[in-house]
């Protein structure tokens, strides 16, 4: 915790930057100011999940992974580590141009935006089968933009493509099958909110990757200022939406409510926890 305290900024003098676009000092000390935001929010949330009802935890689990693992991404991006130079496919000044390319940020959002996708999935009351498929959308959406951000040839705009084509399929998903499904359980305005907020978000994200880490229109320090924003926006400030509206849902109906017998159907008992069990023989009579 003392780095994270520590007023003096030495992590590019230490991890020096490479690349013709790379990132500054200005730029480091706001992902440092990420990271605490990140570290400050996975404590509070995961000491928020000692006083949650028994049963109702699920959204804790969820986001305390995001969030723990957001807090050591942008730890790293911050410490200047975790990156490669790339050379640069579009707008370059000279020949032999690069660009600091953070990989970890992609952790980040190969880890951030299931868990998001699976929360409003869980909420809209969608089958676990519909769950999968937005998993495995946002999957291929992050893995396409991190190939492309790694292609140096204009052959980047193709990965680009099929990753921005998985977010629209992810998106029609989440907002309008998710509200569909959200009406049977009396939470419809809270997942639209939710899923309208989220959606806003993500429907920035290609933006701002095109014009960084895609297009190299704006540097490095500007790339991570907007995609800075973005993340606290969609992963801490959601998470505790989550946790604020989440005290007015009824878990038993909306079929989340997971106890040590595991999860609870909408009837809301176990027929282990109510079945009488079948009386044991007498020794030396024959069993029935």
């Amino acid at each position: 915790m003392a780095i994270l305290l520590y007023r003096g900024n030495d992590a590019l003098n230490i991890n020096p930057p490479s690349g013709s676009e790379e990132l500054s000092v200005h730029g480091s000390d706001w992902l440092w100011a990420v990271t605490a935001i990140y570290v400050v929010s996975f404590i509070v949330f995961f000491a928020s999940s000692f006083v949650a009802r028994a049963g109702e935890k699920i959204f804790h689990y969820l986001f305390t992974i995001a969030l723990l693992v957001g807090s050591i991404t942008y730890f790293a991006i911050a410490s200047d580590l975790a990156y490669e130079s790339i050379p640069v496919a579009n707008y370059k000044p000279v020949d032999g141009w690069t660009r600091q390319i953070f990989w970890a940020e992609y952790v980040n959002w190969v880890v951030s935006f299931p868990v998001v996708a699976i929360a409003l999935g869980l909420l809209s009351g969608v089958s676990w089968a519909t769950i999968l498929y937005n998993v495995a959308l946002s999957w291929t959406w992050v893995i396409s933009y991190l190939v492309s951000a790694f292609t140096t040839s204009n052959y980047k705009w193709g990965f680009y493509a099929f990753g921005t084509i998985a977010w629209v399929l992810l998106a029609f998903s989440t907002f309008f099958t998710g509200s569909t499904a959200a009406r049977r359980f009396d939470v419809a305005r809270d997942h639209t909110l939710l899923a309208g907020w989220i959606n806003l978000l993500w429907l920035l994200y290609p933006i701002a990757w095109g014009l960084s880490d895609g297009g190299n229109r704006i540097g490095v320090t500007p790339g991570y200022i907007f995609f800075g924003i973005l993340d606290v926006l969609l992963v801490p400030a959601v998470s505790f939406a989550f946790l604020v509206l989440s005290q007015r849902w009824d878990y038993g109906k909306l079929n989340i409510a997971f106890t040590r017998y595991g999860r609870v159907p909408q009837a809301g008992e176990f027929p282990e926890k109510t079945a009488t069990a079948p009386a044991q023989p007498v020794v030396g009579e024959q069993a029935a």
